[in-house]
């Protein structure tokens, strides 16, 4: 009934604002504001997939002449989305030749074997794959070389102590906050990066440089790391346990399954370094060519490209039927994001709001971004950052210009704050994936996520005041 009643609700409420006798801004900006709730509604409750709802503008814009199909249908086949479908088959190349398990391995095996340093290789190794693969692959990869390590402390002489739990929640929490934060580090990491950067591309002719994002990400993306460590191992979950040798063993022997490196992964790893070379030296091939218009999604195609042209035997790399595993409607979800911004912007309330906000000067402009980095941050707990992040950047964008500060200078922090959900097990696929696991309570999760989202909101106020300006203007 509950649901029933939402999916009514949707729709109704759209319909008041078209047929209501009063006038809230304008006819026309009062049919996309119904829309806009409408959207806003199903993807909070997610009463049908985010994906679906996504559709509601390329259905229902034409229907209800707020926008032209075909303008309407540009937004879902943007360069920006197509940059991500470029990563996605080239994390998907990664996962089929096994490649993103030997680095994982072989990064985990470089940090020792003490129960720290083996806490620390997992974050490490989960959080550089999730720079390049979904945070969801990087935690399915994890979890059973995790268990493996667990299962040593669970069979030994004294059993499974409160030392061993300890270690068992701060290897299971560990992997799923890097796996959060790592995909920080990079545009194509998580799917909220590419919503801003379509957004920006969309309706300021903007386009946010690869490398650029890559400055401010991996230094948040380290900081973080070293937060999250200290605050499960030294502050939340000391294990105090002495070095043991057989994790050795168990890493050791997970090489050894994989055997010798195979021709497959040396064609994917070659492909893989490659775009990260082009993504990093893209401008300057840009100087050396100008004819070449290289850019970020181009290079992403072509990597994908390659994906599925390379051959090992006769056999190509990947076939078109490895697509059934890509997130098509994350690609979907895009799309609609651009749509409402598209129509919010069109109909003048993104620039509503900037007068708004521009009008009351109680707040200084501090306050105002901790504030809405916190929203973000605690909503993002609740529902999903990519639809949050779709819904949230024109309204930012508009309080960005009512304060007259660069768009992009609050615009990332906040967008960088829906990747910091550490409380919550619904809050991202990770947290849910290693609370599955039986090792970690909501509780325990709650406790040591709370204190690493308020680490979280401080360091992003900082990035916000001092780092981020340093490297974007718009």
């Amino acid at each position: 009934m509950k649901k029933k009643v939402i999916l009514a609700l949707g729709p109704l409420i759209c319909l008041l604002f078209f047929f209501s006798p009063f006038q809230f801004i304008s006819p026309e900006a009062d049919k996309v504001l119904g829309i806009a709730l409408w959207m806003i509604l199903w993807w909070i409750t997610e009463v049908v997939s985010i994906s679906v709802t996504a559709l509601i503008p390329l259905t229902f814009y034409p229907l209800l002449g707020i926008m032209p199909i075909k303008e309407v249908a540009v937004n879902y086949g943007h360069p920006i989305i197509f940059l991500f479908f470029g990563g996605f088959v080239l994390a998907l190349a990664l996962e089929k030749v096994n490649l993103h398990r030997r680095v994982a391995l072989s990064i985990i095996k470089l940090t020792g074997t003490s129960p720290n340093k083996i806490i620390l290789g997992f974050m490490l190794a989960t959080a550089f794959l999730s720079m390049w693969i979904s945070n969801t692959a990087t935690t399915v990869v994890m979890l059973p070389i995790a268990y493996s390590v667990i299962e040593l402390l669970i069979d030994d002489a004294d059993g499974f102590t409160k030392n061993d739990r300890n270690f068992a929640l701060s290897i299971m929490l560990g992997i799923a906050y890097s796996a959060n934060v790592g995909g920080i580090a990079t545009l194509i990491g998580t799917p909220p990066n590419i919503v801003l950067a379509g957004f920006m591309e969309n309706e300021y002719n903007y386009s946010i440089s690869f490398v650029k994002w890559m400055i401010v990400g991996i230094p948040f993306a380290v900081i973080m790391l070293f937060f999250i460590y200290y605050v499960l191992t030294k502050v939340m979950y000391p294990n105090r346990l002495a070095s043991f040798e057989k994790s050795k063993e168990i890493i050791n022997s997970e090489m050894e399954k994989l055997g010798k490196i195979s021709r497959s992964e040396v064609i994917v790893l070659i492909i893989f370094i490659l775009a990260i070379l082009f993504w990093i030296g893209k401008n300057y091939l840009n100087s050396l060519f100008p004819n070449l218009a290289l850019s970020d999604t181009t290079i992403s195609m072509v990597a994908a490209f390659a994906c599925f042209t390379a051959t090992h035997n006769s056999t190509s790399i990947l076939s078109w039927k490895d697509t059934e595993r890509l997130p098509w409607g994350i690609l979907l979800l895009f799309g609609g994001g651009l749509a409402l911004a598209s129509a919010l912007s069109n109909v003048g309330i993104i620039a509503m709001i900037g007068e708004v906000v521009s009008a009351n000067k109680t707040f200084s402009i501090l306050l105002i971004c901790s504030i809405l980095i916190a929203v973000m941050l605690f909503m993002t707990e609740l529902m999903s950052n990519v639809a949050l992040v779709a819904i949230f950047a024109p309204m930012v964008a508009g309080v960005a210009v009512g304060l007259n500060i660069d768009l992009l200078h609050i615009l990332i922090p906040v967008t960088m704050a829906s990747s910091c959900a550490f409380m919550l097990p619904m809050a991202t696929p990770p947290n849910a994936i290693v609370f599955a696991s039986g090792h970690v309570k909501v509780a325990q999760m709650a406790r040591a996520g709370f204190l690493l989202n308020i680490l979280s909101i401080v360091l992003l106020v900082l990035f916000f005041q001092f780092i981020i300006p340093l490297v974007f203007h718009f």
